[in-house]
């Protein structure tokens, strides 16, 4: 996982202990699609499953050494009412939008977009050659932040706390708190917990969350276990919200090859109506219409 540009890594704190780790709910392949421009990606999180992950709304995987399969990104198209949070594992991806931010999201670094009230924006590659590999997740907003000012941050990867467990697990803290160390963001309302976590074989990593939270791991080299549940490469295991659970405990087998990496996603329910229509999602289905016309008369963002 290291990379030069990355933050040194701290040591952190013991690994917690827990008493009632959950379990699994339900493993999920993702459904290949293609977005933007025909950018190949798989939908990791889709929309029939945004209810039982609330507050997150979507979640898709990219990764080709095809230029073919990128080169086209993701030109002009509007978003209202969620955030976007792009984590670019490897490659260049050039970010501008109508409220005049512009960015470079490169190997390590993270996007985090507030769309709020309305925003339209582009996602373009800077190579030709290459691997571009990746994540975009959608948090939703909450009804009264719905209609917020948009906010644009791009977080470069030394900016990204990281620390090493006494097993040789590796974890990016992206957003929320692990293990003592503070993310690069937090969000009082759905407190997003974001987390990027590499373990050697044989290496186990336990994290505390609130047994009221959606949580999903999706793994992305090799495989690991929860429980007695092996998790293969490129699928998403939703954790079970167990009443009196306090955690997940990650083990990758001593038979994997090279270390497993899984990224650990869990956030605070909203528990409010959620009026989906393509990059529009509101509480009614009135105010998506509102969001259709604002941006067709060009006062969107």
């Amino acid at each position: 996982m290291s990379h030069p540009s990355h933050a040194r890594p701290t040591h952190a704190v013991e690994p917690a202990s827990l008493a009632r780790p959950r379990g699994i709910d339900q493993i999920v392949a993702g459904v290949s699609t293609s977005d933007g421009d025909g950018v190949k990606l798989t939908r990791v999180l889709h929309e029939p499953l945004q209810q039982r992950l609330d507050p997150y709304l979507m979640l898709d995987a990219f990764g080709s050494d095809n230029p073919g399969d990128y080169i086209g990104g993701f030109p002009s198209h509007p978003h209202r009412g969620f955030e976007t949070v792009t984590y670019m594992i490897s490659g260049r991806m050039r970010h501008r939008d109508s409220a005049g931010h512009e960015g470079l999201l490169a190997n390590g670094g993270v996007q985090w977009m507030t769309a709020g009230r309305g925003l339209v924006h582009s996602e373009l590659p800077e190579q030709e050659e290459g691997l571009m590999e990746g994540f975009q997740l959608w948090l939703n907003l909450p009804a009264k932040d719905k209609m917020r000012e948009p906010s644009y941050r791009d977080i470069q990867s030394p900016e990204i706390p990281e620390f090493i467990t006494p097993s040789g697990t590796r974890v990016r803290v992206i957003a929320g708190h692990s293990h003592g160390v503070k993310g690069a963001m937090q969000r009082e309302h759905t407190e997003p917990l974001y987390l990027d976590i590499e373990l050697p074989p044989g290496a186990e990593f336990a994290q505390p969350l609130p047994d009221d939270h959606n949580a999903l791991v999706y793994v992305f080299r090799e495989s690991l276990y929860i429980g007695s549940s092996e998790i293969p490469t490129k699928r998403m295991a939703i954790l079970a919200n167990e009443p009196g659970s306090d955690g997940v405990v990650l083990r990758a087998p001593a038979s994997n090859h090279s270390p497993a990496r899984a990224l650990l996603i869990a956030g605070k329910p909203l528990n409010e109506p959620i009026a989906r229509y393509g990059p529009f999602v509101m509480n009614t289905r009135e105010q998506v219409s509102q969001a259709m016309h604002d941006f067709q008369n060009g006062t969107l963002g």
